[in-house]
């Protein structure tokens, strides 16, 4: 029964892998790509571990459960670092997005570091 269990929850978690990847392959900026890898493939990922550690049992329960909360915490983290990275970088939005809640926060980083970089020339007697 276990092992049944196990299968439809490795069928669900590649369904949604399978869907994960279409976005990246469809959508037509890396914000909207970076969604649907991060919702996607991170639930596809942890029902596929989960699947794994019902049909498989005792330790392999264990580890399974273990890197599915791995990459429940560590995925979502790395989408937003990328995302804030791009954004940074000055990767475009699509040019059909309504919002840009990124470019106010941005500004103000930039800000601040061209601040800190005349501080840093003063603090050494150089004129900016």
């Amino acid at each position: 029964m276990s092992e049944l269990i196990g299968s439809i929850l490795i069928g669900i978690g590649v369904a949604f892998d399978l869907l994960g990847t279409i976005g990246l392959v469809r959508l037509p900026d890396v914000y909207n790509r970076l969604q649907a890898a991060t919702k996607c493939v991170t639930l596809g990922t942890c029902l596929i571990l989960v699947g794994a550690g019902v049909a498989g049992g005792g330790s392999m329960a264990a580890r399974s459960i273990i890197c599915a909360v791995f990459i429940l915490i560590t995925s979502p983290v790395g989408a937003h670092a990328l995302a804030r990275g791009s954004h940074l970088g000055g990767v475009k939005l699509w040019e059909k997005s309504l919002v840009d809640k990124y470019e106010e926060d941005a500004q103000q980083i930039k800000r601040g570091l061209q601040q800190g970089e005349g501080n840093s020339a003063a603090a050494r007697g150089e004129s900016s």
